[in-house]
């Protein structure tokens, strides 16, 4: 009886540790540096403090002005998701050849992920692939909102992706390229200059 008692509260334990949620805000970062448990594998990637932010405070900030094909890029140190539910607010800040950024997962490296971002200048939102360093389009959308923060998400279960923008689906993709858990992250191009608070992961 007492090992039965044990394995039901075993059991317990590990569906809620499944669905538990991982929240990053970097209040608890120094301004100046890559926030703690980050890799800054591309770009300058650093915490800056915005009284606009959804937190009134700091913020993850890409600050460099790259070229046209760099995709800048910071990864979640330790963190391995497969099947996941990931969101962020970002507000784009500035940027001439581009502008805006998004979520990464299932990254082997900084070479290899999927990706999902929005582009105020463009205006549009789309989904990706990176591979080898090549990103591959799955789908893109028309899309114009107002300056400020906005919430992306990104799902992924199985070889079913979905991603959100403020709440709503909008885009809706199958890609088996990367099957395994990766690393989670935050990505820009070139030199969209863009900030990132309420950085949420959880098993799916």
């Amino acid at each position: 009886m007492k090992n039965k008692i044990a394995l039901f509260c075993a059991l317990i334990l590990a569906g809620t540790a499944r669905g538990q949620e991982k929240v990053w805000n970097f209040d608890g970062d120094k301004p100046g540096e890559i926030a703690s448990g980050f890799s800054n594998e591309q770009g300058k990637w650093v915490v800056a403090v915005d009284e606009s932010s959804p937190a009134r405070h700091k913020v993850l900030a890409q600050a460099a002005a790259n070229e046209k094909n760099v995709f800048n890029l910071a990864l979640v140190k330790g963190a391995s998701f497969k099947n996941v539910d990931l969101s962020v607010k970002m507000k784009a800040v500035a940027g001439t050849i581009d502008q805006g950024g998004g979520l990464v997962w299932r990254a082997k490296d900084a070479k290899n992920y999927y990706v999902t971002r929005y582009n105020p200048l463009e205006e549009n939102f789309r989904v990706d692939k990176v591979e080898n360093g090549v990103r591959t389009r799955f789908e893109n959308v028309p899309l114009k909102a107002e300056a400020g923060w906005h919430t992306l998400r990104a799902v992924m279960v199985g070889d079913h992706i979905e991603c959100y923008f403020d709440g709503k689906k909008l885009l809706d993709v199958k890609d088996a390229a990367f099957q395994a858990a990766g690393q989670i992250g935050l990505w820009t191009k070139a030199d969209a200059q863009t900030q990132f608070d309420e950085f949420k992961a959880k098993d799916n």
